[in-house]
């Protein structure tokens, strides 16, 4: 791994881009743009003008036709590369059937043999799940599109999964990169350039490509949906009242009562059911739409307090901070709606 922290830009690093039919054209395209405008747009300083070699490969040289239905050219078969120093699968679509193990057995054999030889191993969303047949992230902290993350979870128990995560690093050797929901491959690329190249280059490309570090994690753009799959036929009841009636006074004391089950068992029973106690999922329930309140009007925050069940303005941005990560005003800032595209 000595050659991935040279940083004199003498030799380029061997990019391998992983181009499958499931592949999605936006990130795969944009990754090879990124990598390359390093040396297109002349952004590194003196010595370090090519420090990538990008190339798009997969198992036959060509034409390849991916997820949306666009072709695009692999410029090399796996089999002529016996080495690399980064790999890189980007987002692959899952359809409704979900991923399907062992549909690759080349690309995961080929995969092992760079890893072996050195080679860190990457992924742009739920590329990740090719990269999880190789076993080598088994026991390891991974991070996956939070839409995928439970189908992700099924398919490998042994991975630690934290889809709230925009990038995690792992490895013996640092050598284990994913990046979590859709346009976290700009976290991933400028990791990269960073890392391989310096934080000058990386700032200076961000510049360049306007790309953004989501540095206040995926949670702001994660919806809340309580477990209903538990087979609790009371907790389900009351979780589909508390779904209209969450703002109102004391919810949590109302769905007992309209239970007729014992306090201590009502609680119980929910918790054991959603995977969390009756009053967080209210908050959850209350925060979730604040979140569309705060996305979709320009009401006060005071006021979005009240109307999801809080007097205590003071209170409810203490915990939307906690629960989002970021204060109502800036989750307003950063998904309002643009007065432009309001009608």
């Amino acid at each position: 791994m000595s050659r991935q922290a040279n940083q004199t830009g003498s030799v380029p690093l061997r990019v391998c881009l992983l181009a499958l039919p499931d592949a999605v054209i936006s990130t795969l395209a944009g990754l090879y743009d990124v990598l390359n405008g390093v040396s297109m747009m002349g952004i590194a300083r003196p010595g370090t003008e090519h420090p990538f070699k990008v190339e798009i490969v997969c198992e036959e040289a060509g034409l390849l036709q991916l997820a949306s239905g666009v072709p695009i050219e692999v410029q090399r078969p796996i089999e002529d590369i016996a080495a690399c120093d980064i790999l890189i699968v980007p987002s692959v679509l899952l359809k409704p059937g979900g991923w399907q193990t062992g549909r690759y057995p080349r690309l995961v054999d080929w995969i092992v043999r760079m890893h072996d030889g050195g080679a860190r191993l990457c992924s742009a969303c739920s590329g990740v799940f090719l990269l999880a047949e190789t076993g080598l992230f088994d026991g390891r902290d991974a991070t996956v599109h939070f839409g995928y993350a439970d189908q992700f979870a099924a398919c490998y128990p042994t991975i630690q999964i934290h889809p709230e995560r925009v990038l995690v690093i792992s490895g013996t050797r640092e050598d284990l990169v994913s990046s979590g929901a859709s346009n976290t491959w700009h976290d991933l690329v400028l990791y990269l350039i960073a890392h391989h190249v310096g934080a000058t280059v990386a700032q200076e490309v961000a510049r360049m490509f306007a790309l953004q570090w989501h540095q206040d994690g995926l949670t702001p753009y994660m919806i809340f949906e309580g477990r209903t799959d538990h087979g609790d036929a009371e907790i389900l009841n009351a979780q589909e009242w508390l779904a209209t009636n969450f703002s109102i006074a004391n919810p949590v004391e109302e769905m007992i009562r309209r239970s007729k089950l014992a306090e201590r068992t009502f609680k119980r029973r929910f918790a054991d059911a959603t995977g969390i106690a009756p009053l967080a999922y209210v908050q959850r329930l209350r925060i979730e739409d604040a979140k569309r309140r705060l996305e979709r009007t320009d009401s006060p925050v005071d006021e979005i307090s009240w109307r999801v069940g809080y007097e205590d303005a003071a209170f409810f941005r203490r915990l939307f901070k906690r629960t989002i990560g970021m204060t109502p005003g800036a989750y307003r800032r950063r998904f309002q709606i643009p007065e432009f595209a309001r009608r």
